[in-house]
């Protein structure tokens, strides 16, 4: 298990010698104590991208990257049953999860391994006689930043087109789930991967992340986490005029008609919201019901959320493993309060299990009817297994307390009417949408949000868009 900074294609200890502790949230127990990451080492993993990108990378052709990125993917795919543990042991989720998730992770480092020679410039017909094309060249130094909730998955995200478009990077995991990242650069190292180009750096965000921002030879900023980090990230980047792509927060609606298949849509909308114990900035944590079926709807949700296994995430048939800390699921046992005193009702959990549970961090699904549009619970991104279920009368209704958010990333539309899903497709203000579906991610479609869930898009060959620059160049033919 390596546990320290990888910088130039070598594990090396933070400059100042401090590491921090890793813990296993399913019983609190440390897993392993990391380097943490500082200024100092930021600058030498930025100074050892920059010393990549003029070195043989910067030759190899985008077949040649392909390549690499292929055998990338091969190598997960064969350790990933040690990836799968080392996320389930960091991140707390169930290790059927983990296991989907390192399979995904390898898949998108096949799609853009397939997608690095196949992003192309274009000739453009101009007055004067000549040619005239543009060029797709490399951004430079790219700082990526990933959180602790999909720590492998979304690390690929930003590192699959990064590195097919020829960038170097720096990658700052969550310094709660850095494990698998920095395993990835030894995988990727293996792989044929030129000292340099991948660096990863584990540390806290004050600090680490900031130096990465604010240094001025990083030319891109790929961030996904909370809309409040986002915003200062998008303020300091500006000093130094880098690209910024953020994606953010969500407070997700799944809206349900009266016509709905509900036998689909009840399975679908419970693990919509508990997934990953409801730490997902898709989840449909406002589940917005027709009042013709809402007494049925909440009755057989409530049913179907009591019979979800919370336990240990490594024990067999377990489905909702602990919250990431026990910061978090005092965060999230806040907002339980506060819904409580804002009048809403709980019709099961809101429970810190005991027993063989007791020394993790768990919480039991918790479905809160009752509530304001207006409430904090109905409005706020909990980020935890919570959801609250409100009831419309018509479909403006519907699309009203949907939009009624700063929020606008993910979210489900339940009917049988294809007249209704085109209306409601187009006026809902969200980047992601399924209907008649829970699926947000697609690996080959663009994923993003609108508001203040963020800028830019990821997945897809959209993404590649965001790790070049255009060059224009005009041949006069006299």
């Amino acid at each position: 298990m390596l546990t320290k900074l990888w910088i130039g294609g070598k594990a090396v200890p933070a400059a100042s010698g401090r590491t921090y502790p890793v813990v296993n949230p399913a019983d609190g127990k440390v897993l392993a104590k990391v380097a943490e990451g500082g200024t100092a080492d930021v600058d030498a993993a930025v100074s050892a991208a920059v010393a990549a990108g003029a070195g043989p990378w910067s030759r190899l052709s985008a077949r040649g990257r392909g390549k690499i990125l292929f055998q990338i993917a091969a190598l997960i795919r064969e350790n990933a049953q040690e990836l799968a543990l080392l996320e389930t042991r960091s991140a707390g989720k169930p290790l059927a999860d983990s296991r989907d998730e390192i399979g995904l992770a390898a898949d998108v480092f096949e799609y853009y391994a397939g997608a690095a020679n196949k992003h192309f410039g274009e000739t453009i017909p101009v007055g004067p006689a000549g040619l005239n094309f543009t060029l797709r060249e490399p951004v430079g130094v790219c700082g990526l930043i990933v959180p602790w909730n999909f720590p492998l998955v979304i690390a690929t995200w930003k590192l699959g087109p990064a590195l097919a478009c020829g960038n170097t990077v720096v990658l700052k995991p969550s310094p709660e789930t850095p494990l698998t990242a920095l395993r990835l650069a030894e995988l990727s190292a293996e792989a044929g991967l030129p000292e340099g180009v991948l660096n990863v750096i584990p540390g806290p965000g004050p600090g680490c992340g900031s130096a990465l921002v604010e240094h001025p030879l990083v030319r891109k900023i790929s961030f996904t986490g909370s809309t409040k980090t986002g915003t200062w990230i998008a303020k300091a980047a500006a000093d130094t005029m880098k690209r910024v792509s953020l994606e953010l927060g969500g407070k997700s609606p799944n809206i349900v008609f009266d016509d709905a298949d509900l036998d689909v849509c009840l399975e679908k909308s419970v693990w919509s919201v508990f997934g990953n114990a409801g730490q997902d900035c898709c989840a449909r944590s406002r589940a917005l019901v027709h009042r013709r079926i809402y007494d049925k709807f909440v009755e057989r949700f409530v049913a179907r959320t009591k019979k979800i296994v919370v336990g240990h995430p490594e024990k067999k048939g377990v489905q909702v493993g602990p919250l990431i800390s026990l910061h978090q699921r005092e965060r999230v046992c806040r907002y339980v309060d506060i819904g409580e005193a804002e009048g809403a009702e709980i019709l099961c959990g809101g429970k810190i299990p005991g027993g063989a549970l007791a020394k993790g961090y768990y919480l039991t699904p918790t479905v809160f009817v009752g509530a304001e549009a207006k409430s904090t619970i109905a409005r706020e991104e909990i980020f935890g297994p919570v959801v609250t279920i409100l009831p419309f009368k018509d479909e403006d209704e519907a699309v009203a307390l949907a939009n009624d958010s700063i929020y606008g990333l993910s979210g489900s539309l339940w009917t049988r009417d294809v007249g209704r899903v085109l209306r409601v497709s187009r006026a809902l203000q969200t980047g992601v949408l399924s209907v008649n579906s829970s699926s947000s991610v697609h690996l080959e479609a663009p994923f993003g949000g609108y508001k203040s869930s963020g800028v830019g898009r990821e997945l897809g060959l959209k993404a590649l868009d965001l790790y070049t620059e255009i060059k224009n160049v005009f041949v006069s033919n006299v």
